[in-house]
């Protein structure tokens, strides 16, 4: 089986950090949100947003009904 180098030395240093916390996910955490204000970075959230979805499945349903009516209009 192929061993990657970059992967092998990834894994090692997440054990090593999570061994300096005991492997205590509540002060890896705790680390992880001190090293993120620190930064200073701004954090943005990628989640989808809820609304467009609705709001294009709604058009779409609404012009099927004016099809609907136009159509036993005419007939």
């Amino acid at each position: 089986m192929f061993q990657d180098e970059i992967v092998e030395e990834i894994h090692r240093i997440r054990e090593e950090y999570s061994r300096s916390f005991n492997h205590d996910l509540r002060a890896i955490f705790a680390d992880l949100q001190k090293q993120q204000a620190e930064n200073g970075r701004e954090v943005v959230s990628l989640s989808r947003k809820p609304g467009l979805t609705k709001r294009w499945s709604g058009r779409a349903r609404d012009i099927g009904e004016d099809a609907e009516s136009a159509s036993r209009r005419s007939t």
